[in-house]
């Protein structure tokens, strides 16, 4: 896919997505947060930039470990999502931490200003991961770290077929690339191309759980990556895509409630010299 295509339909369709993000994924996504933010060990004090921050799921965290004196730039491709950020930073009168539009891949502050660069799920759709990890290598001092997390293998996750689903009723593939951060190595390989020294990576098993029918449609369609081509279906493949996907996942069904199986890889790196 054309760079610049992927980066549209990132950035709107995440815009479409924001409303229903934290609803729909908080719960789930929060092994991978708790891992990627045990492999960070933020300390008071420190400056920290957490890129592709959604709505600052792990952005409010990090803020509250690092206090007043320390200091958090969260940043995001799409503008719903900050705006959602930035109202939740007025509505909890934070004084250290701010929400700004940025592209992963061209990060507009300064060389070596951060101790800390994080990035939590948010990898998986950017053009170019190592163009983006590169990034956060030159935004952070040297002895400085970064931790990122993406989603594991396709097979891993009982959640993927929602992208074939999608992209055949689309004339454009939706994320192509997504799993392949998850595959072996790759992530670490991923770091270690970006230049990153003393590199950590660990995979974990996790399961997705909700409650109904709507629960996991919502999750899969309204507050995750394919939300834009989703937003521009009629009723009726909107019904059809649904039952598609309910098909894909009902092995995981237990009563009314999907216990579907998912995958994280997290690794760390550091900046030397």
């Amino acid at each position: 896919m054309e760079p610049a295509l992927q980066r549209r339909i990132q950035r709107y369709g995440w815009d479409k997505a924001s409303v229903y993000y934290e609803n729909f994924w908080q719960r789930q996504l929060k092994p991978a947060q708790d891992l990627l933010m045990e492999m960070a060990a933020l300390k008071k004090n420190e400056k920290v930039i957490d890129i592709a921050c959604g709505t600052g799921l792990v952005s409010f965290r990090a803020a509250a470990i690092v206090s007043d004196d320390g200091s958090v730039l969260a940043n995001d491709i799409s503008e719903g999502m900050v705006k959602i950020g930035n109202d939740l930073v007025k509505e909890k009168k934070l004084n250290n931490i701010k929400f700004e539009r940025m592209d992963a891949e061209e990060l507009d502050v300064p060389d070596a200003t951060y101790d800390v660069a994080l990035c939590a799920l948010g990898l998986m759709y950017v053009p170019d991961p190592v163009k983006a990890l590169k990034e956060m290598y030159r935004v952070i001092r040297p002895g400085g770290r970064a931790v990122a997390a993406v989603w594991g293998q396709r097979d891993h996750c009982g959640w993927a077929e929602i992208f074939e689903i999608v992209d055949k009723r689309v004339s454009t593939e939706v994320c192509p690339m997504f799993f392949n951060l998850g595959n072996k190595d790759m992530l670490y390989r991923s770091f270690a191309a970006a230049g990153f020294s003393d590199i950590r990576f660990e995979r974990i098993n996790t399961e997705l759980i909700y409650h109904s029918d709507e629960e996991a449609c919502g999750a899969a369609f309204a507050g995750g990556p394919v939300a834009l081509a989703y937003h521009k279906f009629s009723e009726n493949v909107k019904i059809e895509a649904h039952k598609e996907y309910l098909d894909s996942i009902k092995e995981f069904r237990k009563s009314s409630d999907y216990a579907i199986p998912g995958e994280f890889v997290v690794a760390s790196g550091y900046k030397i010299g």
